[in-house]
This record gives C-alpha cells, structure tokens and sequence, in this order.
C-alpha cells in the first residue's frame, strides 16, 4: 500500500484504504456493481460511506448480491425481513427504494441496452475538469452539472435517492471522474485503467 492516500482516508483504517486503494476511481462496466453503489449511495444518506461499506457484505446478502431481476421481484414479506436484519441500514424508505429501483433499471436496461451504457453517457468531458484536484478543490465538488443531469434523468425515470450529491459520489466511485488527489499515488493507476477502459455503448 502506499504512505500517502486521499484526505477522506482515515489513517489506521484497513477497510476504508483497501476501498480507496482498489476500488474507488477505478472504471466500472458491470451492472450489478452500478446497481449496488446506486443502492448503497442512496442507504448512506444521512450516514457516513464508512458505516455502510462495514455492512456492504451484509448488504448483498441480504439483497441476494443486487440481482436486479431478483431484487425488482421483492414484496412486501421481503420488506419486513430486510427491516428485521440488523446488519443493514434497517429505513423502510430506503429499502423500499432499492426495489422500486431495481424495477426501473430493468426497464432502462431495456430501453438503453445496460446500466453501463446509460451511465456512461453522462461521464464529463476530460476538459471540464479541473486542473488540478487538491483537497481544497474536492471539497467544493460535492454537485457538478453532470451529477445534476444523472440525478434529473433518473428522477425522471421515477428512480429515488439518486440526488445530485448522490450521483456525484457514485460518479466518483465507478470511476466516471478520477477525483484521486494530483499527489496521490492511487490517482496514476486509475487514469490508466480509465485509459485502457473501453466506454459501453
């Protein structure tokens, strides 16, 4: 692992810096990864990324790994079990709105051809970026006119918990922005696997 990492990185903590180091910036394609981090940004509102990436584990378990179909297929007994498993954020809202969005992503697959490709429409222009990412910078990025236009579409879509601030730290996360800090040592290897990532369509 490196000595140096992002400022959101709490030092001592394992888990958080093998996210950091491994997954988050680093370009994603497949739809049930999407559809989880959609999900999983939408339970952490009001919470911090930290409480549910401890329970991320229990969180595909419980949602039978973000099988859309299977998820989308859930009732209202599945509403009550996911309420009673204490290894989740147990916020019937939230639940509620991982299945209905499970259901809307099919149907967007359908329209679209895969979450992938839908969500990578909306990857900025390398241009608009700013110069240089410093913490002072990212501090101020929480929405930018891309996550506004994620969010609205989806809205539109009928999805929920999918704010701009939401789509902005997805975005982040799958890789769609590299906002790794200019002098992290984790921000050369995910412009390069952006590099060699292939954009769906």
């Amino acid at each position: 692992m490196a000595t140096d990492t992002c400022f959101w990185v709490p030092a001592g903590d394992d888990l958080y810096r093998a996210y950091h180091d491994a997954e988050w910036g680093f370009p994603v394609d497949d739809d049930t990864r999407l559809f989880e981090k959609l999900c999983l940004e939408g339970f952490q509102a009001g919470l911090s990324w930290r409480t549910i990436l401890g329970k991320r584990e229990n969180f595909r378990r419980a949602f039978a790994g973000f099988d859309l179909e299977t998820v989308a297929a859930y009732g209202p007994d599945d509403v009550e079990r996911l309420l009673g498993d204490a290894g989740i954020v147990r916020h019937r809202g939230k639940i509620e709105a991982a299945i209905h969005n499970a259901g809307r992503a099919l149907e967007l697959i359908a329209t679209e051809g895969s979450l992938a490709a839908y969500v990578w429409s909306f990857e900025p222009a390398p241009g608009s970026r700013p110069a240089r990412l410093t913490e002072a910078v990212l501090r101020t990025m929480a929405v930018t006119p891309e996550s506004k236009a994620l969010s609205q579409d989806l809205r539109k879509r009928g999805w929920k918990f999918v704010g701009p601030t939401t789509a902005y730290a997805f975005m982040q996360a799958m890789g769609l922005v590299n906002d790794h800090q200019h002098d992290c040592p984790v921000r050369g290897p995910a412009e390069a696997a952006r590099a060699a990532f292939r954009v769906p369509g």
